[in-house]
């Protein structure tokens, strides 16, 4: 299935530094030689190597018909399609790399994509787009695939996180919906504790898991980084997002697994009716209603947790070109083609994710609120969806895939953890997440 879950994927065994060293090495090689791209296929003409995510088996006839269609106006080109397990595509790129085997084309997470990209590893495909290709899809989400002025990334399909909560908790809690800021969370969270005895929310501060908490703090007003890659984040709005979750955890308001257990967790302990609410994509709801349907008949979708501004995160999927493809023309007409309109609406509606096409996104939307569902469970899940795509109005990458990011996400998720549990205080714990950072980007950004 087409998985866009808020959790990171899992790194691959080797340490994800050492990975992406090894794998600048041959591209630098490569580029020094003149000689980067592989000899195009010989024979029966060329071929065209596509690597997806978890799409296989269920998405097998899908592709099979854009393959197909793409294939008959492309004479003499065959598409090559593999799907790879979300969880080791990063070992499965490095090892094609160094057998000269890499991917022509290839669906990638953000922040692999974007390490890839400032080690010269993907093709800048700005000379090989269309000059209308930016129009075909959503402002915000185009710009995600970009890095130091070159566009490294055709964005595919995205999902927008919306509130998931237990109408029957939030009764007790004497509270009629969850909230809709952060700086409301804390009165919010003492009600329902006091009220229920259960907790109202879960954000994970495990380093190498979801990146939820640093979404939140940039929605709680803090800048992260600066133009030089340096720690923007020991501000007054650092400081006081960092003493707002160290207080929370303290107080009790939050489950002590917070600092040891990631999203899935979450996931349980709202399955169980121990937590009034969750973050999750709409299709959640449809999974409640087969695990926990006692849960899923109080639960109901709200709007997402925000800062001041209103701006909710989007998830994306990106389709990027190593830079070894001898084929990167036909990586970029084949990645346009399965991202137009067309095809991106087919696929938003069987894998039940969002389209980055401005022209799928409102056919979506239209087809949604033209046919609601009579059956109550499928009209809920119905409801999530219709409110995902509102979402996306005020909704843009939060975190950017720059380079380095999963470092920074376990240095503040480590001294964040720190401080939550009495070892520092908050201002002490930002500031060495700040010491910690700097050391990092002096050596990588001279």
């Amino acid at each position: 299935m087409a998985r866009m879950s808020p959790r990171s994927s899992r790194p691959s065994r080797l340490p994800r530094r050492q990975a992406l060293r090894l794998l600048a090495a041959p591209f630098a090689l490569a580029l020094a030689a003149g000689a980067c791209a592989r000899p195009p296929a010989s024979g029966r003409g060329k071929v065209l190597n596509v690597w997806t995510l978890d799409l296989a088996p269920r998405f097998n006839d899908y592709m099979g018909r854009v393959i197909a269609a793409w294939e008959r106006a492309h004479p003499g080109v065959t598409v090559r399609w593999t799907d790879v397990p979300w969880g080791s595509v990063e070992r499965k790129l490095l090892a094609s790399v160094f057998a000269r085997t890499a991917p022509d084309l290839v669906n990638l997470n953000p922040n692999f994509a974007a390490n890839l990209a400032s080690k010269g590893g993907l093709r800048d495909l700005t000379p090989l787009l269309p000059p209308d290709a930016a129009e075909r899809y959503l402002a915000g989400i185009w710009t995600s695939g970009q890095q130091g002025g070159e566009q490294f990334g055709i964005p595919w399909y995205l999902t927008a996180r919306v509130t998931i909560a237990n109408r029957r908790l939030l009764q007790k809690a004497g509270l009629a919906a969850p909230p809709r800021r952060w700086e409301e969370v804390p009165a919010y969270a003492e009600a329902v504790r006091r009220r229920t005895g259960r907790y109202a929310l879960f954000v994970t501060v495990v380093p190498d898991d979801s990146g939820e908490l640093m979404e939140a703090l940039v929605q709680m007003g803090v800048r992260l980084l600066d133009d030089r890659q340096r720690a923007a984040f020991n501000s007054p709005a650092g400081r006081r997002a960092f003493a707002f979750w160290s207080d929370l955890y303290r107080r009790g308001l939050l489950p002590r697994e917070v600092v040891s257990q990631g999203y899935r967790r979450a996931i349980e302990l709202y399955q169980a009716g121990d937590l009034a609410q969750v973050a999750s994509g709409p299709d959640f709801l449809r999974n409640l209603q087969t695990n926990a349907p006692g849960i899923a008949a109080t639960s109901a979708p709200f709007p997402p947790l925000t800062g001041a501004s209103g701006e909710a995160n989007v998830a994306v999927m990106n389709l990027v070109v190593p830079r070894q493809s001898a084929m990167a023309p036909e990586a970029v007409s084949f990645a346009l083609f399965l991202s137009d309109a067309a095809n991106q609406l087919v696929f938003a509606e069987e894998a039940r994710v969002l389209p980055s096409s401005r022209g799928a996104l409102a056919s979506l939307e239209g087809r949604l609120r033209a046919a609601v569902p009579a059956d109550g469970q499928e009209r809920l899940v119905h409801s999530a969806r219709l409110l995902s795509i509102e979402t996306l109005a005020a909704a843009r990458v939060l975190v950017p895939a720059i380079p380095g990011v999963k470092r920074l996400q376990a240095i503040l998720y480590t001294q964040l953890q720190r401080a939550m549990l009495g070892q520092l205080d908050s201002d002490a714990a930002l500031a060495e997440a700040e010491r910690q950072w700097n050391s990092y980007a002096e050596a990588r950004w001279p």
